[in-house]
């Protein structure tokens, strides 16, 4: 299981931080659009239709993706008073239970985004003429990175002691 981990980690990597690239260029894109409904709606008194809907689209995929990343480097919040005033076995398993339930959160997000995505695909945004399932992709991909990232950081949890053993022996092999 080490191995393993250590070969998708770069790509894990990789996939995080591209996650975490596309969010930024994301949120510049919807700055850039609203800014200009703004100078539509007051300069030009024309307000385009079309930049709320692909705003909150962008906003979608944005929110999503930060997510995923901030799951994968735990930088989300939480109560860890509670966690730090207990033994590191305790400590271990409150780790363990919380990410397996993150994990289940984002399959369930995937499988229920998709459902909706399905149903309502045959919908058209109007402004945009998209089909109406586009709406739940970003629920669909984030859901799935979530439980990915949330899943290496289980794995990780789980193996730590046997990684820090390996990682001691083969150090004093090398002695």
């Amino acid at each position: 299981m080490l191995r393993f981990m250590r070969a998708i980690r770069p790509g894990l990597h990789w996939l995080s931080l591209a996650c975490l690239y596309l969010a930024g260029i994301g949120v510049v894109l919807m700055t850039v659009i609203i800014g200009w409904q703004v100078f539509g709606r007051y300069v030009l008194n024309d307000t385009p239709s079309w930049s709320e809907p692909l705003s909150l689209q962008l906003m979608s995929w944005f929110i999503l993706l930060g997510a995923a990343v901030g799951v994968r480097e735990s930088v989300h919040l939480g109560l860890d008073i509670v966690r730090y005033n207990m033994a590191p076995r305790v400590q271990r398993l409150m780790d363990l239970i919380s990410l397996g339930l993150i994990s289940g959160f984002g399959v369930a997000m995937s499988y229920y985004g998709a459902q909706l995505a399905a149903g309502t695909w045959t919908a058209r945004i109007p402004v945009l003429g998209w089909p109406g399932g586009i709406d739940f992709i970003p629920l669909i991909v984030g859901g799935a990175l979530i439980s990915i990232f949330a899943l290496e950081r289980f794995i990780d949890t789980l193996i730590a002691p046997a990684a820090v053993v390996a990682d001691d022996v083969a150090k004093a092999e090398v002695l």
